[in-house]
């Protein structure tokens, strides 16, 4: 954006934390009736972002520190490897910052003593990974093939010389015995960021489940519009949207390993794709920059294009699914409007506008919604985002529920139809065996193998089961009650699940807001919806009913 706009510079994270929520404030509070439900929506909405941060920070500061562990690790290797052999803080500086900020594990080093000795340096195979989920990779196996190896006390020196290969930090475990006082102390500082940061983010959410589960009881909504115009909101938007997606198209991606057996169950071609960063440089993983496209490999790049291409599609299916919905089923394209400006204000949307698997998901939930009265496209929406990350598919109870009256099986054929074609895709992948890439995508393995989020900050991942029990009994609930659901019903209950699931998220559980947050958000501004039922809006022969007129309580 610096070649369009003048000394432009991306501002940081925290920086826009007090810009959008004053801007929220300014937009959307409702100062004529201060005590009104909606001011208490949009003080929760502000208090997330400060929980995202600590855990951003947190993560920041922890893989800092990490890869300061291993420019030692790999200095202490190579004078091991060749006692002879000494190097300059020149030469040393040159191949040190080439390592990744992730120390790779032991089980991903192909490497052997006698590779050890090579004279050449060539940099791990495994890329950093930039989600704030802590996702840092781990060493504490790594075998100690040198540990009672003893260089000599007065090796010559040899200026200049190349470094070794990079495996040979390996050589030593990570163990807070090789790190000084200040140094166990500034990691144990930024572990306990992060868990307070995750702690904050589960108790704000607890708070929005509470607010979408007693949503069906506020039968009074009175009509409360932005206190801007539609035209000054759709300025806002388009205007932030640019700059996002500028950022997206300008940044360059973190190439990550392949998250399928690191994130959990998921759907195996979309968990390849790369994380395309919109941090400012100076707030880059563990203050490095990126790589550039230049350094990556054609395959890496052509991934990296297909994550920007979805991630910017995605972006624009959600503000133009709101939109949509506002205007068709809220009669109130001022009030969907306001819902996608406020969408693209929010702090979570500027860091992760480029994580497609925040993104899609929320697109075809939302998509979903927009096309309720044809349970077929419902059906399919509804059924990618499950078969996409696995845990919408505990909507499917809620969906079932509300069609339950009329086009149930309609539903049925749709969400089975995108099923079967998700797993026949599966079969060109052959980087697994099938029935591998079938467990992953349903999560059919023990849920509490080795987690990531909280539940790595020292929490005992057995404790989940009790969360992953409450939330399939609240899934089924939800299921029965109310009996009749209507449009309003559908929104608020599915908000409440995805809020719910972030609880029991065993890989980042509370950052994953975009699954939920365009739903969370059309359930604050929606009117009263008692109308819009299966019955009334479904056609018995699969043709949409004539659209009922949204006539919204002015009280």
């Amino acid at each position: 954006m610096s070649e369009f706009l003048l000394y432009y510079r991306r501002p940081d994270p925290t920086t826009w934390v007090y810009m959008s929520s004053f801007l929220t404030i300014g937009l959307f509070f409702v100062f004529r009736r201060f005590w009104s439900v909606r001011n208490l929506d949009i003080v929760l909405l502000i208090l997330l972002a400060p929980g995202l941060l600590m855990v951003n920070e947190g993560y920041r500061r922890q893989s800092r520190l990490d890869r300061d562990l291993a420019k030692t690790l790999t200095v202490r290797a190579a004078s091991l490897v060749d006692p002879r052999v000494s190097y300059t803080p020149s030469s040393r500086q040159t191949w040190v910052t080439q390592l990744t900020p992730e120390i790779p594990s032991a089980s991903s080093s192909d490497s052997n003593p006698s590779e050890l000795n090579s004279t050449e340096f060539s940099p791990p195979e495994s890329d950093s990974s930039s989600d704030p989920s802590g996702q840092t990779g781990s060493a504490e196996d790594a075998p100690s093939r040198l540990g009672d190896a003893v260089p000599d006390e007065n090796p010559p020196s040899v200026v200049n010389a190349s470094p070794p290969n990079a495996a040979a930090a390996l050589a030593f475990p990570i163990a807070d015995e090789l790190r000084t006082p200040d140094e166990v102390a500034a990691y144990e500082s930024a572990v306990g960021l992060r868990r307070t940061g995750f702690i904050w983010l589960f108790g704000i959410e607890f708070l929005l489940l509470i607010r979408m589960l007693l949503d069906p009881l506020m039968v009074r909504r009175p009509l409360l519009d932005p206190n801007l115009t539609t035209g000054g909101l759709n300025f806002i938007g388009i205007s932030l949207f640019i700059f996002m997606m500028a950022n997206v198209v300008a940044s360059t991606p973190e190439i990550q390993r392949e998250q399928g057996p690191e994130l959990g169950p998921g759907y195996a071609l979309m968990n390849m794709l790369p994380t395309i960063p919109v941090r400012p440089v100076s707030e880059a993983l563990a203050g490095a920059e990126p790589p550039t496209l230049a350094e990556l490999t054609p395959a890496e790049q052509r991934r990296a294009a297909i994550a920007k291409i979805i991630a910017i599609i995605g972006q624009s299916a959600v503000l133009i699914g709101i939109l949509l919905i506002g205007n068709r089923h809220f009669g109130n394209l001022r009030s969907g409007a306001g819902c996608a400006t406020l969408y693209l204000l929010m702090p979570y949307t500027a860091q992760m506008t480029g994580r497609v698997d925040h993104v899609v998901p929320a697109a075809l939930i939302l998509w979903a919604i927009l096309m309720y009265r044809r349970p077929f496209f419902s059906g399919l929406f509804v059924g990618a985002a499950a078969g996409l990350v696995y845990y919408p598919l505990f909507l499917l109870p809620l969906w079932f529920s509300f069609y339950w009256q009329r086009g149930a099986r309609r539903f049925a054929v749709g969400v089975l139809s995108i099923l079967c074609l998700l797993m026949v895709l599966l079969a060109f992948d052959g980087n697994e065996p099938f029935l591998e890439h079938l467990r992953r995508m349903f999560g059919l393995f023990f849920p509490t193998q080795d987690p990531r989020g909280i539940w790595e900050l020292g929490w005992n991942p057995i404790w989940r089961l009790p969360v992953i029990v409450a939330f399939v009994i609240l899934s089924i609930f939800l299921a029965i009650w109310p009996a009749q659901k209507n449009l309003g019903i559908l929104l608020s209950c599915s908000s409440g699940l995805m809020i719910a699931a972030q609880f029991w998220h065993g890989y980042g559980g509370g950052l994953y807001m975009g699954w939920f947050l365009p739903l969370l958000l059309l359930t604050i501004f929606r009117p009263n919806l008692q109308d819009r039922i299966a019955l009334k809006v479904v056609h018995a022969h699969g043709r949409a009913a004539a659209r009922p007129i949204i006539q919204p309580d002015t009280a």
